[in-house]
């Protein structure tokens, strides 16, 4: 599936040295994930940017939100028989699980699309702002409905992952909204028009015991209350997404339905992306989905680096046939890429009715 992409030439077009850190005595580990818009004639990335204090040998330290807004940075010895250091993203210390940096929303513009930098005249940085952030804020997707801009994005804390909402027309006024869909869940992407009267949403609930790592589809009259929930795609065992499945962006509209591009992940956490055909009238129905990725970690930058072997979307743009993808690789950089929609359409396997 390897002639459907066509990487930028520039990749990584965005890496931890060219942000800077938030503040003193922070280190940027991480530029990842960033939700894409287009506004004022230039292409803008709302980057997740993931920081912690410089490491020193044998100690492993990382920052927590306090009630007040200000960071506390909580520090273990690297030989301390409780101390779970196995993933590079997390910090486990007496059956109690931490994120090993912290992350905040950067706001970064364009005027060809590959070189990037913070505007002078807005706010550039959205911080944590509360308990139910006192982990961080991660991966904002961007959905432009109206004159809206509605920022879907991963609000962290010790009580759990939930999906949070900000508006904004202008991006020098954002409102926040609260908390839209309780824990566990993220990876929640709207739709950028109504069907039938009703706003829709991708969203991934994760389960326990029963059930998994699945795309869900929610309905709303009002983009802040979601219900009619339904299970649209599930993992597969003994392929490339066996392990996780999440969206990415919002879906494309189509002359054959919604087009969405999604991550998958199996069990060696090896991310690659794919696609998910749904029924214009209802995004519910699955029409096809991809049987091979259409796009995978394969060069250096997308295999090696913070959490290796990942491709992440939850930006893009569209024009015509062409969707030029903004991408983390491998939790470290920014990358971007262009696609044709009727090649990765043409690529999709139909689906049998009621198959997930």
């Amino acid at each position: 599936m390897s002639n459907l992409s066509q990487r930028f030439s520039q990749n990584p077009i965005l890496t931890t040295s060219d942000i800077v850190p938030s503040q003193k005595g922070l280190v940027v580990e991480c530029v990842l994930n960033p939700g894409v818009f287009a506004h004022e004639g230039k292409t803008w990335l709302i980057v997740r940017v993931a920081e912690r204090p410089e490491q020193q040998e044998g100690v492993t330290s990382f920052p927590v939100m306090r009630t007040d807004g200000s960071l506390e940075i909580m520090s273990f010895q690297n030989d301390d028989p409780e101390l779970d250091l196995s993933d590079s993203r997390y910090v486990k210390y007496k059956g109690v699980t931490y994120l090993s940096t912290i992350s905040h929303l950067r706001l970064l513009c364009s005027e060809d699309g590959t070189h990037f930098f913070e505007p002078s005249d807005r706010p550039t940085k959205i911080f944590g702002q509360d308990s139910q952030e006192s982990f961080g804020i991660e991966d904002c997707r961007v959905s432009k409905i109206g004159e809206t801009y509605y920022l879907t994005y991963t609000q962290v804390s010790e009580s759990g992952v939930g999906v949070g909402l900000m508006t904004t027309r202008d991006w020098r006024t954002i409102h926040r909204q609260g908390m839209i869909i309780p824990p566990h869940n993220k990876d929640c992407a709207l739709f950028e028009e109504p069907v039938n009267g009703k706003y829709y949403c991708f969203h991934r609930p994760s389960g326990i015991d029963l059930g998994g790592n699945f795309i869900w589809v929610a309905s709303s009259p009002d983009l802040l209350h979601w219900g009619n929930h339904r299970c649209i795609a599930h993992t597969r065992e003994d392929m490339w997404d066996s392990a996780r499945v999440g969206a990415g962006a919002a879906p494309i509209k189509t002359h054959a339905g919604w087009l969405e591009i999604y991550h998958g992940a199996n069990a060696d956490n090896r991310y690659c992306l794919g696609a998910l055909l749904l029924d214009r009238d209802d995004p519910t129905k699955v029409l096809a989905r991809s049987e091979k990725p259409i796009f995978e970690p394969t060069l250096d930058y997308e295999k090696d680096g913070f959490f290796g072997n990942v491709v992440f979307t939850n930006g893009h743009l569209v024009d015509g046939d062409t969707v030029t993808m903004y991408y983390g690789a491998s939790d470290e950089v920014i990358c971007g890429a262009t696609f044709s929609i009727d090649a990765i359409l043409n690529s999709l396997n139909v689906y049998s009715k009621g198959a997930l």
